[in-house]
């Protein structure tokens, strides 16, 4: 055979080969981005889309969803378009079942506005003279499944109110108003948020202002009980993804200890680290933990970061300075009801029955108590940062905000 034909012959060869194996590989590509899909935004704000209806907020790849009748919570957000991460955890198998459940109904979102407190004597979470038990447990409804009014909405901006009027444990009537208003930040202001720049990396950055108004003729007071503005964060849990909380430096005796592990049962050391002054916590979804910082340990700010896909995420709150009347949430009746903490974190996991609501994880900010007036508000703005980029350049915004480096938090376990 002439060496040219031997040619043609290998040529064809390689070339069909060639052909099958980029077959296979487009068809895996396929399958991965049929299995990726449930991550991403735009699968995410369409599926919603389909159950509830929604605002979405957007600035050129940076949105967030948010839901009216879910008390305008921020469902979830993306710093890349449709097909970026959905950063929020979304309760997808309930929202489809259409069922109203006791109790709760945890629809999901990354950043929903709760009142505290939920146990003690000035609950509003359990009826006068019930046990502090599960059964008798029962989220408020203006938590929980009544919309609130949408007021006004631009392209990066709502607002929402709601009327409202419930009873403490105590039999304390309160009537007030809640007002959140939700922005979409643009590039400049989070530069400024931050004092560094961010061009580098795709973000979605959003504030969130909450008023609580006493609407009643009396002042609330501590004695008959107080109510407190307590943000929740629900988020993706991974492996990969670490909770790092900066705590301010003091004697343990004067602001109490750097982080409270006591709501579920002690945290071992494979899972909660306190090194110098920050806490890390791990965020896998697969062991069911709570944290809390005491206000006067609490800096205001709190994140994590997927070493996977490269995502920085930040809370930045505004907490007033020297405020120690925090309400208490725990399930009993307390001997001081506004000893709580300013900050949480919660990592999901299985309960002893083997079922889980997640997994999830949460970054939660709370209010001081509200000690209103008739006609009194109290304010408390959160920001909700997602980064992804360069890691290099995530290392400096870490360093900058946290006061840590991506290094450390990975090697923290």
């Amino acid at each position: 055979m002439k060496p040219i034909k031997i040619f043609l012959i290998v040529s064809i060869i390689m070339v069909s080969c060639n052909g099958i194996n980029q077959s296979k590989k487009n068809n895996k590509n396929q399958k991965d981005m049929a299995i990726d899909i449930a991550k991403q935004y735009g699968f995410n704000r369409d599926f919603l889309k389909k159950h509830v209806n929604i605002i979405e907020l957007r600035n050129s790849s940076s949105a967030i969803t948010l839901i009216p009748a879910w008390q305008g919570r921020v469902m979830t957000s993306t710093a890349d378009g449709d097909s970026g991460f959905s950063f929020g955890w979304i309760n997808r198998a309930m929202i489809a079942s259409g069922k109203i459940l006791p109790h709760i109904n945890a629809f999901g979102g990354e950043e929903r506005l709760w009142l505290g407190p939920e146990g003690g004597q000035f609950s509003i979470f359990f009826s006068k003279g019930k046990s502090f038990v599960y059964d008798n447990w029962q989220t408020p409804a203006f938590l929980d499944t009544t919309p609130f009014q949408l007021i006004s909405s631009t392209d990066s901006s709502a607002l929402f109110g709601n009327d409202i009027v419930a009873e403490n444990y105590s039999g304390t009537s309160l009537k007030f108003r809640i007002e959140r208003e939700v922005t979409l930040l643009s590039e400049k202001e989070l530069n400024k948020l931050l004092s560094i720049d961010t061009k580098s990396l795709k973000n979605v950055a959003y504030r969130s202002d909450n008023k609580l108004i006493n609407k009643g003729d009396k002042a609330w007071k501590k004695e008959t009980g107080l109510l407190s503005i307590w943000m929740l964060g629900m988020f993706n849990p991974s492996p990969a993804i670490i909770i790092v909380i900066p705590v301010k430096p003091g004697d343990d005796t004067v602001i109490g200890p750097k982080v409270n592990d006591s709501y579920f049962g002690r945290i071992g050391s494979d899972r909660l680290k306190v090194s110098g002054n920050h806490i890390f916590f791990k965020a896998d979804g697969k062991s069911r933990g709570k944290i809390g910082i005491p206000p006067l340990r609490a800096t205001g700010v709190m994140g994590s970061y997927d070493s996977d896909n490269k995502i920085l995420t930040l809370l930045i709150c505004r907490l007033p300075d020297g405020r120690k009347d925090y309400v208490n949430s725990s399930w009993q009746i307390q001997e001081n009801p506004f000893s709580g903490d300013a900050l949480n974190s919660y990592n999901d996991g299985p309960l002893e029955d083997g079922s889980q609501m997640g997994p999830f994880y949460e970054l939660e900010t709370s209010s001081p108590a509200a000690d209103l007036k008739p006609g009194e508000s109290l304010r408390h703005i959160q920001y909700t940062l997602h980064l992804k980029g360069d890691v290099q350049d995530l290392d400096k915004v870490a360093r900058k905000v946290l006061g840590v480096s991506l290094e450390e938090i990975t090697s923290a376990f």
